[in-house]
């Protein structure tokens, strides 16, 4: 069976974002829009088991191809810090006509969706960071395990995007997941011809290495950033991520003001695809009780 299957329903557009041609998987009936960002190297199919289940429950649905990722464009004369990812999403809510927007953000998307929620907080409904990226607590252990995992990322991004043999991408893919059989052969399929696609061959290695550098480590969430966070905010985590630990998750609600924590076990990096009945269920209702 092909993981298509579970977005029948849906439709893959074109939007001009900014000048920016950004693909989109798209569900629903004009219900409050609901945007879903993936993470570094990601793209719209790690959403793919979402989009038709949150729009059965009364959303319009996205699922964006950020920009320099999936089959949206790929300007090579960008400096891919936090700035541009940030940019891009704000004109993907113009684009699509959204004053307002939930925004589902995983990993890097995560990242994106909070400094945006910061710098324009009358466009967002409420923030979902699950498995974010990009929180920076201040004190001196997680500072030091913050820049571990920075490196850590870019690392393992790296060696799939510098040699995108099917082998690579599958390995870059199970260390996401909990479990390897979870990654299935389809979603190695997709990532691999993403990955050698001619624009993503010339821009994602540049991408990468440029987003996990040390000086857009400037553009971390700092715990005054978290503390003046002025919209409803779900921390949705997992007990097996390889990236940020769920102690980083779980202090980062106490700071946010009203924040909820949630955190889904048996899931690595990817709940959204590893358990997407249990993380459907718990940001439903963290979006029907706002």
């Amino acid at each position: 069976m092909t993981f298509w299957t579970e977005a029948l329903g849906a439709s893959v557009r074109y939007y001009d974002a900014g000048g920016i041609r950004t693909r989109v998987l798209e569900a629903g009936n004009g219900g409050p829009p609901l945007v879903l960002m993936h993470g570094l190297s990601g793209h719209a199919e790690s959403f793919i088991r979402n989009v038709v289940p949150l729009a059965q429950a009364g959303y319009h649905v996205y699922a964006v191809d950020a920009i320099g990722h999936g089959f949206s464009d790929k300007p090579a004369d960008l400096t891919y810090h936090s700035p541009v990812f940030e940019k891009h999403l704000i004109d993907v809510l113009d684009a699509i006509g959204a004053d307002q927007a939930h925004l589902v953000g995983q990993s890097l998307g995560a990242w994106t969706a909070w400094r945006v929620a910061l710098s324009h907080p009358q466009r967002i409904r409420s923030l979902t960071s699950a498995t974010g990226a990009g929180i920076l607590l201040s004190d001196e252990a997680s500072k030091r395990q913050s820049e571990e995992i920075h490196k850590k990322v870019g690392s393992v991004t790296a060696r799939a995007l510098e040699e995108p043999t099917r082998e690579r991408v599958r390995a870059r893919l199970e260390w996401l997941m909990a479990s390897p059989e979870r990654v299935p052969d389809e979603l190695v399929e997709t990532r691999y011809r993403i990955f050698n696609l001619p624009d993503s061959r010339e821009v994602m290695g540049k991408l990468s290495a440029e987003q996990t550098s040390e000086e857009n480590r400037a553009n971390l969430l700092t715990e005054d950033d978290l503390a003046r966070t002025q919209v409803p905010v779900l921390l949705l985590w997992t007990d097996k991520n390889p990236t940020v630990p769920p102690t980083v998750a779980e202090r980062a609600a106490q700071i946010v003001p009203g924040a909820r924590y949630e955190l889904i076990e048996d899931a690595g990096h990817w709940p959204q695809f590893e358990q997407p009945a249990e993380f459907q269920r718990i940001l439903l209702d963290f979006l029907g009780g706002i």
